[in-house]
């Protein structure tokens, strides 16, 4: 494993994970309606979470003499509460895609494995939980649906 793949990669990781920070802040922020009060909390406490992993990255990275970037990708937004589930899902799952190529990067250096796994699992629930509420809203949206046309 070169240092500079790895590093490369988690700076991509490192942007992934600044865009949660701003995502889930904004959809926090804009949340309407009756599910505000339960949602906004939920976005909140994933931009805190991002925040950590962008953190313990950013740390990595030095550790392995790299420099963090300061740069985050665009962020998807709006206040249609089943589309920013399904956006907090892509972003869940992509970060599962990026923790595990980071991990094959990894392979024989197994305290960056461990590291890099502990953050995988916090991924792999994100998606879960989002593939979870995902399926409620669906049937709350169905259940709706339903009553206004019969």
């Amino acid at each position: 494993m070169s240092n500079q793949a790895i590093i490369d990669h988690l700076n991509e990781i490192l942007k992934h994970e600044w865009t949660g920070v701003a995502q889930y802040s904004q959809a926090s922020f804009i949340i309407e309606g009756p599910w505000r009060e339960v949602y906004a909390e939920k976005f909140e406490d994933d931009a805190k979470e991002s925040f950590k992993h962008a953190n313990l990255i950013g740390n990595k990275i030095v550790a392995l003499g790299g420099v963090p970037v300061a740069q985050r990708n665009e962020i998807k937004q709006s206040k249609d509460l089943t589309e920013v589930l399904q956006n907090s899902l892509a972003f869940e799952s992509k970060a599962v895609e990026m923790y595990s190529q980071a991990l094959e990067l990894a392979e024989g250096n197994r305290p960056l494995v461990v590291f890099l796994e502990d953050i995988l699992l916090d991924e792999q629930e994100g998606v879960e939980e989002y593939t979870k509420l995902l399926r409620n809203s669906q049937a709350v949206v169905q259940a709706s649906t339903a009553r206004k046309s019969g």
